[in-house]
């Protein structure tokens, strides 16, 4: 089995050919996420893959309560090895919504992003980490949609997005949704650029 370390996490893989391996992104999201979250906050991470993200902050942060959720099986077979707590479900639909066991100070998404045509698709579960459907941007769409339900008052979420999705279309929906919104990082890979974006709830 493959492992890599980051930030003192080992990270085991798994079977990549079936589990998004960790890239540019999950590094960039995890480490907005280890400057934004602090020692005793309640985390969610929706669509944890291999558990990366959520294995870097459980190695660095102290009193941290975190679960996550992921659609794949062997991705969150994956991240249960890598000691994450992981709930196998599309996106929020395993959580009770405005409840206080399901009310989180921050919540992390890396959403699939590339914009994907019917005959784009991938087979099989391998799909669900690059398929943001016509618009790049549908599952980011439904996790925005419903991610109030699931922050304690003023909570913050940070999403990972690319230049391929365009950054004015996201922004403009999180404001409209009530959040406070800025990029708290970004860095240009080949033909794009990665931003993570956070929304504070107002």
């Amino acid at each position: 089995m493959v492992e890599i370390e980051y930030r003192k996490a080992r990270i085991k893989l798994g079977y990549t050919d079936l589990v998004y391996e960790p890239a540019e992104d999950s590094v960039l999201l995890a480490d907005a996420a280890l400057k934004e979250a602090k020692a005793g906050i309640h985390i969610l991470e929706i669509g944890t893959g291999s558990g990366f993200v959520s294995a870097v902050l459980l190695a660095n942060l102290k009193d941290i309560r975190l679960i996550a959720t992921e659609i794949n099986p062997h991705a969150a077979r994956c991240a249960k090895i890598n000691g994450v707590e992981v709930i196998r479900t599309d996106l929020f639909k395993a959580l009770k919504p405005r409840s206080l066991e399901t009310r989180f100070d921050l919540i992390l998404f890396n959403p699939p992003y590339l914009p994907t045509s019917r005959e784009e698709k991938v087979p099989g579960w391998l799909n669900y980490a690059f398929d943001g459907g016509t618009s790049g941007r549908e599952t980011l769409d439904r996790f925005l949609n419903e991610v109030r339900d699931y922050l304690k008052p003023g909570g913050e979420i940070l999403v990972l997005i690319s230049s391929i999705t365009g950054l004015d279309p996201v922004k403009e929906k999180m404001e409209k949704l009530g959040f406070a919104v800025d990029v708290v990082t970004r860095k240009k890979i080949s033909f794009e650029e990665l931003m993570v974006v956070r929304g504070k709830l107002l």
